[in-house]
């Protein structure tokens, strides 16, 4: 399997375990916590892509900000994972190996790999997923089984 098709299948997992999660989200009485961690998501992700792509807006993004209204989430969901598979489909192996110089948010001046970058945004939702199940389970709600092994096993019996 090439990186790119890894990555690829690792934000479409997060994609899917995350619009699984947002249906919990929308069932809560007291959703705010949830609400901010999945507007997190969202943000890291456009804002890693800014940086990658160079983007002036870079530095005026915010890895917390905006929190976005319940009922807007899945559309800035969409939009920010789309903006990764768009990016890995047009890259090659060696392209997602080779380092890009970014400045982050403290202006200092540094190298990433976009192959690390994906990886981090894709473990970052796993860490916030299992947050956010534990605010819904909390509330006496029961949360999806979301497990990526659920995505590959067969039942044979």
């Amino acid at each position: 399997m090439y990186i790119k098709d890894y990555l690829t299948e690792a934000f479409k997992f997060n994609d899917a375990a995350n619009k699984k999660l947002l249906k919990k989200v929308r069932l809560l009485e007291s959703g705010g916590e949830s609400i901010k961690l999945f507007s997190h998501l969202i943000n890291t992700q456009k804002k890693w892509m800014a940086a990658i792509i160079q983007d002036p807006s870079y530095e005026s993004m915010h890895w917390w900000d905006p929190v976005y209204p319940l009922d807007h989430l899945e559309q800035e969901w969409d939009a920010s994972t789309g903006i990764w598979i768009d990016y890995l489909s047009g890259k090659t192996d060696e392209e997602l190996q080779t380092e890009k110089i970014c400045v982050n948010f403290e202006n200092s001046v540094w190298a990433a790999v976009p192959m690390d970058i994906a990886l981090q945004l894709n473990y970052h939702s796993i860490h916030h997923r299992a947050q956010i199940q534990l605010f819904i389970r909390q509330q006496g709600i029961e949360p999806e089984f979301l497990d990526y092994i659920g995505t590959k096993v067969i039942k044979i019996s």
